[in-house]
Parts: structure tokens; C-alpha cells; sequence
């Protein structure tokens, strides 16, 4: 297996965020354990597109993982890679997140912000240039 850095989102309401990534961003649920009416807190793998995969998580005190809406924000950003940044925020609105940025284009990417229901932020856009841009060294 290669190296990666995989995202685990805290949360209050793990079904229901699991539920809302599924009809936000269409996200595919692979792996699950708990979230049931016997275990209600849940640890649930999502996939996006072929190649991108996140973890959502119900937020666990004791292990310090907190969700934004108990801290008040977060402190990390989502940054979802689309082809059409605008009707995947509409999708998201439509879905009960809200926009904190609409789409325009900056630094050579179409990019809008919005806050899921959890308290998440999640940048939804793609790059207008051939992307990375070669780095000065």
C-alpha cells in the first residue's frame, strides 16, 4: 500500500452526517461500524470519485476528538475537487449546508466555500490552469 493522508471528520449526529455526504457530494459509504438504534455512534468510510475517500466519525470526548459545533469551528478545511464547483454547491445548499463564499474565479481556480451542518467548511472548486504549477525552487 502507498502512503496517504486520509481525513476523519468529527461530528455530533454521525448517521446524519453520513446521510447528508452521501446527498451533498455524492458520496458512496464502504465501511461502517456501529450507527445502529444498539450502537448509535458510527465510524463510517465515504468515498468521492475514483480516488478520494474520507472518514466520518461521531466525535469522542474521551479520546479528544471534538466536532467543530462542540469547539465552536473548526480547524481544517475541505477542499473538494470538481468539474462544475458551482452546481456542486448548489447541491450542497440544496442538501442543508450554507454558503460562507459563492464560487468566483481567484488564483487560478473556480472556488466557493460552504459549512456543512456539523460545522465542517468544505472549498468546492477546481483549478482553470494546468494544476500543480511548477514550483520555484
Amino acid at each position: 500500500m502507498s502512503t496517504q493522508v486520509v481525513a476523519q471528520l468529527s461530528v455530533r449526529r454521525g448517521r446524519d452526517a453520513v446521510e447528508f455526504y452521501k446527498e451533498a457530494f455524492g458520496a458512496v459509504e464502504v465501511y461502517r461500524v456501529g450507527g445502529t438504534d444498539a450502537h448509535k455512534a458510527v465510524v463510517s468510510q465515504l468515498t468521492l470519485g475514483d480516488r478520494s475517500s474520507f472518514w466520518v466519525a461521531d466525535e469522542s470526548p474521551e479520546h479528544h476528538n471534538f466536532s467543530p459545533e462542540t469547539v465552536g469551528g473548526g480547524t481544517v478545511r475541505m477542499l473538494l475537487i470538481v468539474d462544475d464547483p458551482d452546481a456542486a454547491i448548489e447541491r450542497a445548499v440544496a442538501a442543508g449546508a450554507v454558503v460562507v463564499r459563492p464560487a468566483s474565479d481567484e488564483h487560478g481556480w473556480r472556488l466557493g466555500r460552504v459549512e456543512d451542518p456539523f460545522g465542517h467548511h468544505w472549498e468546492i472548486g477546481k483549478p482553470l490552469r494546468p494544476w500543480p504549477p511548477e514550483c520555484p525552487r
